[in-house]
């Protein structure tokens, strides 16, 4: 396919500028292959090994530990590793129908360092102990439910399998690996932070209507109880006093029957 074709020839290109820019290359040393600033966020790095070296010790380089009893098929006797981030390109590249990318797509090829530039020589390693290749994602922060390794094969195949270590997956060939989840899991995380949010408004608003009306309530109490106090205080007034009433608008006023005491002059002068 199209975009089959595009890996293969990107893997070509990043080996190619790893050949052209790094001339004998010390065996062992890893070194970091500069790229065109259209692949901005692209990482690929370089290093070559004695085949007896990889089968004594294996390779820990990159973020790709390779066990010990690892060959070259068909044989070589020093390997070129090529290690690849496609960081913000990889779903340009790569793509999982059904899933999507929790964590970049990584990947590592061996070539035969005795080919020349012009045909590059893509072998594979074999393993023939029982401990796989372990690839690493330090970027995946949490864990979701449904994760799966992915491998993309040379043959442009893909391959899903189970997390089976924190942040790791666990691989027994070469290619282009990355962590994906599916895509219902991103719906119902969606779903479930929106029934959140409803939540938290809704307790939000009921606390707000909670409190208005406890204010409602305490306020009417307040005149209920002033209202029961008022009266109170005029019954008593009544037993003490046998005075009559009187309204006067909607207030109820004392008023006596008679006068007591009739007003006298203190200096009364009578003709």
């Amino acid at each position: 396919s199209e975009n089959y074709d595009e890996r293969d020839s990107l893997d070509s290109y990043f080996y190619g500028n790893a050949f052209e820019e790094i001339h004998n290359p010390r065996t062992g040393r890893l070194y970091d292959v500069s790229l065109p600033a259209n692949l901005s966020g692209v990482q690929v790095s370089f290093v070559r090994l004695r085949a007896r070296n990889l089968w004594r010790s294996g390779a820990n380089h990159s973020l790709f530990t390779i066990p010990p009893l690892a060959l070259p098929f068909p044989f070589a006797k020093r390997v070129d590793l090529v290690y690849q981030n496609l960081g913000n390109w990889s779903s340009n590249y790569y793509s999982v129908p059904g899933y999507k990318f929790v964590a970049p797509v990584i990947g590592f090829l061996a070539y035969d360092s005795n080919k020349s530039s012009i045909n590059y020589g893509l072998i594979e390693l074999k393993l023939m102990g029982d401990d796989p290749i372990i690839v690493h994602f330090p970027d995946i922060f949490v864990e979701e439910n449904g994760m799966k390794c992915v491998r993309f094969d040379t043959n442009g195949t893909l391959e899903l399998s189970n997390v089976e270590t924190k942040n790791s997956c666990l691989v027994r060939r070469q290619g282009h690996f990355s962590v994906v989840v599916p895509y219902y899991q991103e719906k119902k995380d969606k779903v479930v932070i929106i029934i959140k949010w409803w939540m938290i408004v809704g307790i939000a608003c009921g606390g707000v209507v909670g409190l208005i009306i406890l204010i409602v309530v305490i306020f009417v109490a307040y005149k209920w109880i002033k209202r029961k106090r008022i009266k109170n205080m005029e019954r008593q007034t009544e037993r003490n006093e046998g005075l009559d009433t009187i309204w006067i608008g909607r207030s109820r006023m004392p008023s006596a029957a008679c006068v007591r005491t009739q007003p006298v002059l203190e200096n009364s002068y009578l003709p």
